[in-house]
């Protein structure tokens, strides 16, 4: 039986990576039934349609894992809204129309817990995805995110496609971007202390510290996905999140990278600076009642094996 290809958009990046990785353990050898691309940008650019329409004609995937995307932290978000908010509709707007036209089998799309409203109740579920605004700080993002899924429903609804949206929450681990201005929260601080800590200067912490997040180690995020890529095929998004007491400070994130380069006492919080939206607690009980309970990789355990690569790898990962 021939091998069914699943194309893996964003194939290099932190989750692509971690795919890849948990795709090859022994646990899910019964992915050998499939075939994997691991897309990057420098093979295809994907906001360009006739480029993403001559890739798929060549691959032709019986399913695709759609992580593309034009992605930061939050200053990033800040200062290049076009940027954000054009690359990601462009993405994918031709993700969706190409898998369309070349009959895709499923397509498993990534979105973000950002995208939820500002101004909501907490924690919040997938039924409330649409129910306001987002955060001003990166709405420009987000909005383009959340359209991720009403485009995946209106095929679904007019086509009878099988496209299906997760929503994980703050992912970290190897193969982060640790760009100290763009990356995320986590792959940045780990960034900031170890230049702090080399150049013998104080580990600036943007903000207060006292925002709280829900953080997901890239690994299990792959297992999350590929369970979704083969059991996950309701019509309204699902959330992928550690559960709700697993919330952390940002602060306490900082003492925990901090703590894992001996540099503690250096640590400072800049008080001057945007904290950004306060919290994002998420429900992951449509998770737990579908999949039953899960054993997340604890964060100081995700943060050492996190720290452990960025040193190791430091000459070579993207910073």
């Amino acid at each position: 039986m021939a091998q069914k290809i699943v194309l893996v958009t964003g194939g290099t990046g932190l989750v692509g990576k971690a795919i890849e990785t948990v795709s090859q353990t022994q646990q899910y050898q019964q992915f050998n039934k499939y075939r994997f691309i691991f897309l990057s940008s420098k093979d295809c650019n994907l906001t360009d349609y006739i480029a993403t329409d001559n890739y798929f004609d060549k691959t032709r995937p019986s399913y695709v894992i759609h992580l593309a995307a034009n992605v930061g932290g939050l200053f990033k978000n800040m200062n290049s809204k076009v940027q954000m908010f054009e690359d990601n509709m462009m993405i994918n707007m031709n993700i969706l129309k190409c898998c369309h036209k070349y009959n895709v089998e499923k397509v498993v799309s990534c979105l973000s817990t950002c995208i939820f409203p500002d101004k909501t109740t907490y924690p919040i579920n997938e039924e409330m995805l649409h129910n306001g605004p987002p955060h001003t700080s990166n709405d420009a993002y987000e909005y383009a995110k959340r359209m991720i899924e009403v485009q995946s429903k209106a095929y679904n609804e007019q086509y009878g496609n099988k496209f299906v949206c997760v929503i994980p929450t703050n992912i970290y681990g190897p193969y982060d971007n640790f760009h100290l201005q763009d990356g995320h929260v986590i792959p940045s601080l780990i960034h900031k202390c170890y230049l702090a800590k080399k150049t013998n200067q104080p580990f600036i912490v943007s903000g207060t510290g006292n925002p709280l997040r829900q953080f997901i180690y890239s690994d299990d995020l792959a297992r999350l996905m590929l369970w979704a890529l083969e059991n996950y095929d309701g019509s309204e998004s699902i959330i992928l999140s550690v559960n709700e007491n697993d919330e952390v400070s940002i602060g306490d994130v900082a003492r925990e990278i901090a703590h894992n380069f001996d540099y503690e006492e250096h640590l400072v919080f800049d008080t001057t600076k945007p904290d950004g939206q306060y919290r994002k607690t998420a429900d992951n009980s449509k998770l737990r009642k579908l999949y039953g309970e899960y054993t997340f990789v604890d964060i100081k355990d995700g943060i050492k094996l996190s720290v452990d690569w960025f040193i190791k790898n430091y000459d070579v990962c993207r910073k």
